[in-house]
């Protein structure tokens, strides 16, 4: 009886048949990768930017490509490399001989979904030009603050076995995403079908079939939705309990921060508003919980030697703690 309230509260149905669009438009050249395909969808939801990484070939630039293209917004996608600098993304300023004045040219951060390619073969400076526009939404040159339109989402893409000529992204950058999401190879069954598809579309992949679902209007509106989800105060107590114990645990030398609970909070609502649900259940923050904290965490030196990962500890510590009935 009580689902069922919960269930009549809010209406879901244009979220629902929107986000179930999205993906038939994205599962019309992804095959598989359901999950990333969700966790991306549920940031765009949440307001959140996303870190992307996996080996090369795995489809992790090209879904960031087609999730844009189901969206009708400003999309600019920026190639990281050691030698790019703060105005290469942010912009410069130009002087025009006409009005004898400098006017600033805006760079390609000015867009509503940024793909940025191997993230982490940028300096520092670039970094830093970097961090500002992802937790402020604005950008700051030449002295003059410029506010960024919403919706801003940032998608990076990281190679994690390629490590020639990168730079390791600082900790405060790695808080600034919502998700890091690890993208796996395909099994035997869905590279069959990859051959198989790309085969019949003549060895060719073209995303100008991909059709525009939603615009920045739905995605506002779609966020102040699943904003007003309802989470039990249990549940809360649940989040920070699982983010509390990151910070008291042998095997990790760093715990996450306060913003991972929020980001919990955010992306479980979202979880469940893609499901069909108005209301939170512990299945939604079990599910994000290893996206969110995976790279809020650091190993010990110890447990880094034995082979041990990140998401090991999560798992063994959303385990331990007892899940609200």
């Amino acid at each position: 009886m009580e689902e069922q309230l919960f269930q009549n509260r809010l209406d879901l149905s244009n979220l629902q048949q929107a986000v179930g669009n999205v993906k038939k438009e994205i599962n019309k050249i992804i095959i598989g990768q359901n999950e990333m395909i969700e966790l991306l969808i549920a940031a765009v939801l949440a307001d959140g930017h996303v870190l992307i990484e996996g080996v090369p070939g795995v489809a992790k630039t090209l879904a960031a490509k087609l999730l844009s293209k189901t969206m009708s917004v400003d999309f600019s996608r920026i190639q990281f490399t050691p030698d790019l600098m703060p105005s290469d993304i942010i912009g410069t300023s130009i002087f025009n001989l006409k009005t004898s004045e400098f006017e600033f040219k805006k760079g390609p951060l000015f867009s509503n979904i940024i793909l940025i390619d191997e993230i982490n073969r940028a300096p520092a400076k670039t970094q830093s030009a970097l961090f500002e526009a992802m937790e402020e939404r604005q950008i700051t040159a030449d002295g003059k603050t410029y506010i960024l339109s919403a919706p801003f989402i940032v998608l990076a893409t990281q190679n994690p076995i390629e490590h020639e000529g990168t730079y390791r992204l600082p900790e405060a950058q790695l808080d600034r995403f919502i998700f890091k999401i690890e993208v796996n190879y395909p099994s035997l069954e869905e590279e069959t079908k990859i051959l198989s598809d790309f085969h019949a579309r003549k060895n060719a992949v073209d995303i100008s079939k991909i059709q525009t679902i939603i615009n920045a209007t739905d995605v506002k509106n779609f966020r102040a939705k699943v904003s007003t989800l309802h989470i039990d105060d249990n549940l809360i107590a649940y989040i920070a309990k699982i983010v509390n114990h990151t910070r008291n645990n042998a095997s990790l030398y760093l715990g996450a921060s306060p913003r991972a609970s929020l980001a919990m909070l955010s992306t479980s609502k979202a979880i469940a508003a893609i499901r069909g649900r108005d209301f939170v259940l512990p299945d939604d923050i079990t599910f994000t919980a290893p996206h969110v904290l995976k790279h809020r965490v650091i190993l010990t030196p110890e447990k880094e030697m034995e082979g041990i990962s990140t998401n090991d500890i999560i798992k063994q510590i959303v385990e331990q703690i007892e899940i609200p009935r």
